[in-house]
Protein backbone atom coordinates (compact mmCIF):
# COMPACT_ATOMS: atom_id res chain seq x y z
CA UNK A 1 0.00 0.00 0.00
CA UNK A 2 1.14 3.47 -0.46
CA UNK A 3 2.38 4.85 2.27
CA UNK A 4 0.65 8.56 1.93
CA UNK A 5 -2.85 6.57 0.86
CA UNK A 6 -4.02 6.25 4.75
CA UNK A 7 -2.42 9.46 5.61
CA UNK A 8 -4.82 11.48 7.60
CA UNK A 9 -3.90 14.73 5.66
CA UNK A 10 -4.44 12.92 2.65
CA UNK A 11 -7.77 11.89 3.61
CA UNK A 12 -8.84 15.30 5.15
CA UNK A 13 -8.40 16.61 1.40
CA UNK A 14 -10.25 13.87 -0.48
CA UNK A 15 -13.12 14.04 1.60
CA UNK A 16 -12.97 18.07 1.51
CA UNK A 17 -13.19 17.09 -2.74
CA UNK A 18 -15.99 14.79 -2.25
CA UNK A 19 -17.86 17.39 -0.03
CA UNK A 20 -17.60 19.63 -2.61
CA UNK A 21 -18.72 18.03 -5.43
CA UNK A 22 -20.96 14.83 -4.09
CA UNK A 23 -23.88 16.64 -5.44
CA UNK A 24 -22.76 17.53 -8.38
CA UNK A 25 -22.11 14.48 -10.18
CA UNK A 26 -23.86 11.09 -9.91
CA UNK A 27 -23.65 8.03 -7.83
CA UNK A 28 -21.18 7.77 -4.82
CA UNK A 29 -17.97 8.82 -3.73
CA UNK A 30 -15.99 6.89 -1.05
CA UNK A 31 -12.49 7.14 -0.29
CA UNK A 32 -10.72 4.12 -0.19
CA UNK A 33 -6.99 2.92 1.01
CA UNK A 34 -5.53 3.82 -2.48
CA UNK A 35 -7.81 6.75 -3.63
CA UNK A 36 -11.32 7.78 -4.25
CA UNK A 37 -13.62 5.36 -6.33
CA UNK A 38 -16.56 6.83 -7.83
CA UNK A 39 -19.56 4.04 -8.41
CA UNK A 40 -22.04 5.59 -10.78
CA UNK A 41 -24.88 3.17 -8.37
CA UNK A 42 -27.48 3.46 -11.14
CA UNK A 43 -30.57 2.97 -9.24
CA UNK A 44 -30.94 -0.51 -11.21
CA UNK A 45 -34.01 -2.44 -9.99
CA UNK A 46 -32.38 -5.87 -9.34
CA UNK A 47 -29.79 -3.56 -7.02
CA UNK A 48 -32.17 -2.05 -4.75
CA UNK A 49 -34.54 -5.12 -4.70
CA UNK A 50 -31.74 -6.97 -3.85
CA UNK A 51 -30.30 -5.19 -1.03
CA UNK A 52 -34.07 -4.42 0.36
CA UNK A 53 -34.61 -8.16 0.50
CA UNK A 54 -31.52 -8.78 1.99
CA UNK A 55 -32.27 -6.37 4.49
CA UNK A 56 -35.53 -7.63 4.88
CA UNK A 57 -34.34 -11.13 5.71
CA UNK A 58 -31.41 -10.35 7.95
CA UNK A 59 -34.26 -8.07 9.90
CA UNK A 60 -36.19 -11.20 10.58
CA UNK A 61 -33.14 -13.04 11.83
CA UNK A 62 -31.42 -11.05 14.43
CA UNK A 63 -32.95 -10.19 17.66
CA UNK A 64 -33.83 -6.52 18.76
CA UNK A 65 -31.18 -4.10 19.54
CA UNK A 66 -29.43 -5.64 16.03
CA UNK A 67 -30.51 -3.77 13.15
CA UNK A 68 -29.41 -4.44 9.34
CA UNK A 69 -29.44 -0.92 8.25
CA UNK A 70 -29.02 0.64 4.62
CA UNK A 71 -28.36 4.49 3.96
CA UNK A 72 -26.28 6.63 5.78
CA UNK A 73 -23.85 7.44 7.79
CA UNK A 74 -20.62 6.23 6.23
CA UNK A 75 -17.95 4.44 8.34
CA UNK A 76 -15.31 6.08 8.39
CA UNK A 77 -11.50 5.48 9.60
CA UNK A 78 -9.66 8.70 8.79
CA UNK A 79 -6.43 6.78 10.34
CA UNK A 80 -6.58 4.69 7.59
CA UNK A 81 -7.96 6.75 4.85
CA UNK A 82 -11.11 5.18 4.12
CA UNK A 83 -14.81 6.40 4.12
CA UNK A 84 -17.09 3.59 2.52
CA UNK A 85 -21.05 3.39 2.42
CA UNK A 86 -21.76 -0.07 2.76
CA UNK A 87 -25.33 -1.26 1.31
CA UNK A 88 -26.16 -2.57 4.45
CA UNK A 89 -24.48 -2.50 7.70
CA UNK A 90 -25.30 -4.91 10.40
CA UNK A 91 -24.68 -3.03 14.02
CA UNK A 92 -25.98 -2.74 17.28
CA UNK A 93 -28.81 0.18 17.39
CA UNK A 94 -26.56 1.39 20.90
CA UNK A 95 -23.35 1.36 18.33
CA UNK A 96 -25.45 4.26 15.75
CA UNK A 97 -26.28 6.81 18.60
CA UNK A 98 -23.30 8.77 17.73
CA UNK A 99 -22.67 12.14 15.68
CA UNK A 100 -21.30 11.24 12.01
CA UNK A 101 -19.72 8.61 10.26
CA UNK A 102 -19.95 5.03 12.18
CA UNK A 103 -16.85 3.48 13.72
CA UNK A 104 -16.24 0.73 11.52
CA UNK A 105 -15.02 -1.20 14.71
CA UNK A 106 -18.24 -1.49 16.09
CA UNK A 107 -19.75 -3.22 12.71
CA UNK A 108 -20.97 -6.58 13.06
CA UNK A 109 -21.01 -7.17 9.36
CA UNK A 110 -21.13 -5.16 6.35
CA UNK A 111 -23.16 -6.56 3.08
CA UNK A 112 -22.36 -5.60 -0.35
CA UNK A 113 -24.78 -6.01 -3.84
CA UNK A 114 -22.04 -5.67 -6.66
CA UNK A 115 -23.04 -3.09 -8.83
CA UNK A 116 -22.91 -3.22 -12.28
CA UNK A 117 -20.81 -0.07 -13.23
CA UNK A 118 -17.68 -0.90 -10.54
CA UNK A 119 -17.60 -4.51 -9.52
CA UNK A 120 -13.93 -4.50 -8.65
CA UNK A 121 -14.88 -1.81 -5.89
CA UNK A 122 -17.14 -4.45 -4.06
CA UNK A 123 -14.56 -7.60 -5.06
CA UNK A 124 -11.71 -6.03 -5.03
CA UNK A 125 -11.50 -2.84 -2.97
CA UNK A 126 -13.70 -3.20 -0.25
CA UNK A 127 -12.06 -7.07 0.46
CA UNK A 128 -8.90 -4.87 0.86
CA UNK A 129 -10.37 -2.25 3.24
CA UNK A 130 -12.83 -3.72 5.05
CA UNK A 131 -10.92 -6.12 7.08
CA UNK A 132 -8.12 -2.66 7.57
CA UNK A 133 -11.46 -1.20 9.24
CA UNK A 134 -11.98 -4.46 11.31
CA UNK A 135 -15.17 -5.18 9.86
CA UNK A 136 -14.89 -8.90 10.30
CA UNK A 137 -17.95 -10.36 8.70
CA UNK A 138 -18.47 -8.87 4.59
CA UNK A 139 -20.96 -10.91 2.61
CA UNK A 140 -21.26 -9.73 -1.17
CA UNK A 141 -24.47 -10.54 -3.36
CA UNK A 142 -23.28 -10.91 -6.94
CA UNK A 143 -26.44 -10.30 -9.19
CA UNK A 144 -24.27 -10.68 -12.35
CA UNK A 145 -23.57 -14.19 -11.81
CA UNK A 146 -26.16 -15.17 -9.12
CA UNK A 147 -23.04 -15.98 -6.63
CA UNK A 148 -21.68 -14.47 -3.50
CA UNK A 149 -19.30 -14.71 -1.20
CA UNK A 150 -18.34 -14.21 2.75
CA UNK A 151 -15.51 -13.50 3.93
CA UNK A 152 -14.26 -13.86 7.76
CA UNK A 153 -11.46 -13.97 10.08
CA UNK A 154 -9.59 -11.11 9.86
CA UNK A 155 -5.23 -11.80 9.86
CA UNK A 156 -2.26 -10.10 9.44
CA UNK A 157 -0.14 -10.32 5.90
CA UNK A 158 3.07 -8.28 4.85
CA UNK A 159 0.41 -5.83 2.46
CA UNK A 160 -1.97 -5.82 5.89
CA UNK A 161 -4.83 -7.12 7.01
CA UNK A 162 -6.69 -9.78 5.15
CA UNK A 163 -9.93 -11.95 5.62
CA UNK A 164 -8.26 -15.48 5.85
CA UNK A 165 -11.79 -17.67 5.17
CA UNK A 166 -13.82 -17.18 2.22
CA UNK A 167 -16.75 -19.15 1.72
CA UNK A 168 -18.68 -18.54 -1.36
CA UNK A 169 -22.43 -19.41 -1.85
CA UNK A 170 -25.03 -19.83 -5.08
CA UNK A 171 -28.48 -18.12 -5.21
CA UNK A 172 -30.84 -20.44 -3.91
CA UNK A 173 -28.71 -21.56 -1.09
CA UNK A 174 -28.74 -20.42 2.12
CA UNK A 175 -25.99 -17.94 3.59
CA UNK A 176 -24.63 -17.43 6.62
CA UNK A 177 -23.93 -13.94 7.93
CA UNK A 178 -22.03 -13.29 11.27
CA UNK A 179 -24.19 -15.51 13.48
CA UNK A 180 -27.91 -15.47 11.29
CA UNK A 181 -28.69 -17.41 8.09
CA UNK A 182 -30.96 -16.51 5.49
CA UNK A 183 -32.16 -17.74 2.74
CA UNK A 184 -30.71 -16.53 -1.52
CA UNK A 185 -33.65 -17.53 -2.93
CA UNK A 186 -35.65 -15.03 -5.04
CA UNK A 187 -32.99 -12.73 -5.44
CA UNK A 188 -33.05 -10.97 -8.58
CA UNK A 189 -30.25 -10.91 -11.64
CA UNK A 190 -29.17 -8.34 -13.53
CA UNK A 191 -30.31 -8.74 -17.13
Amino acid sequence: MNSRAGTPLRYRAMYSAIERIQDSVPGQLEITSTGIVHDLVCPVGPHELTVARVNRRMEKAMPDGIMAHTGAPDVAAESHGVLRRPDVMVIAEADMEVPGTFDPRTLIAAIEVVSQSNPDNDWVGKTRDYPLLGIPVYAIFDPRTGTGAVFTDIHPTPDGPRYATRKDFVYGEDVTVAEWTIPTDGLPRYP
